[in-house]
């Protein structure tokens, strides 16, 4: 077996281990660890770091913990002296050094919190512990001169979460909140209202229709932003934006629907019209059918099943159709419960 197989069978122990939240036998598989010459290639496709880190951060036995520590630290003391034997020397005063950019920091995924590697070769990887490590590694190169760093943004401190500021919000000063959230979906309120750009026939501020709209909204959500706060305005959107149903739109914009009604209205109000009347014929289809369940209908053998092929069935008649048409025919197969009908 070789070591890559040895490492995963033992990096699967330890998850167990964790799992289970017990410390039997780690310390000898951890002991069995310090045997083994490491390589960035076999923590990647071992993971044992990881495995060894949750093994650290779970477990109570502190001298548990003290040995995976002392591997943790060793391996990045090892990894960082075959980075400088492999990479040379670090740079001196003489040699020029190529300007450094934040994708020249490469941290490990198979290592994680427990074990970061990271260079260039001149960042200081062999620190105390993994914080101070991923800390110099992002602010160390900053220190370089170069001129073409001077012109570029500062790297991030913890490139591995990083930060995303919130898009600009475009409604005017008056109808802003203080509320990111309510702000945003005033903006898309307005948004939906401006579809097909029908607010310019009727001369709306869709923004200020907007505003009135989410306060209903908000006042109907008990003035929280929460999921029941969200699902209203989900809501709205869909149905305004709705290419199938203009007329609600329309209706909304020239005040046939007001603000406060369009923001109680439910889902099976604001739908189209096409819309409801599938919902209608839907429920009077439900409705027959649960009728036809109650009454037992007439046993017969005039019609074969066309999945089970047998003759025991039982039909109902109903008038479905105008005065002057035949009544339509509804088969139930008694024996495998498929059901049909015959016009």
């Amino acid at each position: 077996m070789g070591p890559a197989e040895e490492l995963v069978r033992i990096a699967k122990k330890l998850d167990k281990l964790v799992a289970r939240r017990s410390t039997e036998g780690a310390l000898d598989l951890l002991k069995s660890l310090t045997g083994y010459t490491m390589t960035i290639q076999l923590l990647q496709a071992t993971r044992i770091g990881v495995a060894v880190n949750s093994m650290r951060k779970h477990c109570e036995d502190e001298e548990v913990v003290a040995s995976a520590k002392i591997l943790i630290r060793n391996w990045k003391r090892l990894l960082g002296e075959q980075h400088w034997g492999d990479l040379g020397s670090p740079p001196g005063p003489s040699p020029p050094s190529p300007p450094w950019h934040p994708k020249h920091l490469v941290v490990s995924k198979g290592l994680e919190e427990g074990l970061a590697v990271a260079w260039p070769p001149w960042t200081k990887a062999d620190s105390a512990d993994s914080r101070s490590s991923s800390t110099s590694a992002a602010s160390s190169p900053q220190k370089r001169p170069s001129e073409d760093s001077k012109a570029k943004p500062e790297a991030p401190q913890t490139p591995t979460s990083p930060t995303f500021s919130p898009g600009p919000c475009l409604l005017a000063p008056c109808y802003l909140t203080g509320d990111s959230v309510r702000d945003k979906c005033i903006e898309m309120l307005a948004a939906a209202l401006r579809v097909d750009e029908d607010y310019k026939e009727f001369g709306v501020n869709c923004e200020k229709m907007a505003s009135e709209i989410e306060d209903h909204i908000l006042c109907g959500a008990g003035g929280s932003t929460d999921m029941k706060y969200r699902n209203r305005v989900r809501s709205r959107l869909s149905n305004l934006k709705d290419p199938k149903n203009p007329s609600l739109r329309r209706k909304v914009l020239s005040g046939a629907i007001s603000p406060s009604l369009i923001a109680r209205m439910s889902a099976e109000e604001m739908a189209s019209e096409e819309l409801k009347r599938l919902r209608s014929a839907m429920t009077q289809e439900a409705i027959r059918e649960h009728q036809m369940a109650k009454t037992g209908g007439t046993v017969t053998d005039l019609f074969q099943c066309g999945k089970c092929k047998k003759k025991n069935c039982t039909y109902n008649q109903v008038q479905t159709r105008s005065a002057d048409e035949p009544m339509t025919t509804f088969v139930l197969c008694n024996e495998c419960g498929n059901r049909w009908k015959v016009c």
